[in-house]
């Protein structure tokens, strides 16, 4: 027999973390998930547009550590769960740092902000970075009651920095126009 995708277990407003804990679907530890989830998926839509293999791998190993982040905050974490979970460690928010100092050695100095666009792909960017940054918050939000490891929150920090100056690189790549946002005052 076939796996059906749908359970019918939520379909009162509530679902199950690893571990078996249920919760509201609007609980703040699904939304900190959920958003992870969206974030990745717009990865994907960059990963698609992507013919650098060094940059595409890159961005498969990202999209596998959202995966890795997404598994330990579905967890509970009052419970010792029988799943072994794949780890995020220092060393993954270390490959966003270099790959970030090695886009920089190549762009032109930032003299202003700019405004998000360009090219459709830049532009999915910086939504990936705005969903990046509520990401972020969520899970910071989700760390003020509960337990979550700090190198979460750490890794979505440099990866929102990370997706602002990939913006930048494919900027130049594509040989878009980079606007410098000029305030009206």
């Amino acid at each position: 027999m076939a796996f059906k995708i749908y359970t019918k277990t939520g379909d009162k407003g509530e679902t199950s973390l690893i571990g078996g804990t249920r919760l509201p679907k609007h609980h703040i530890r699904i939304e900190a998930y959920g958003t992870v989830d969206e974030l990745n998926s717009f990865l994907g839509l960059i990963r698609d547009n992507i013919q650098e293999k060094e940059l595409f791998d890159l961005l498969i190993a990202i999209q596998d550590r959202l995966f890795t982040i997404g598994s330990h905050l579905a967890s509970d974490p009052e419970k010792d769960i029988k799943m072994k979970l794949p780890e995020i460690n220092e060393e993954d928010v270390l490959i966003l740092e270099k790959a970030i100092d090695k886009m920089n050695e190549t762009l032109p100095e930032m003299k202003s902000f700019v405004l998000p666009g360009g090219h459709t792909v830049v532009s999915y960017c910086h939504v990936a970075r705005c969903v990046c940054r509520r990401a972020e918050r969520a899970v910071l939000k989700l760390a003020e009651n509960e337990k979550v490891e700090e190198i979460i929150y750490k890794y979505l920090n440099r990866l929102s920095d990370y997706l602002f100056v990939l913006s930048r690189k494919l900027t130049v790549d594509f040989k878009a126009n980079e606007i410098p946002w000029k305030p009206k005052v």
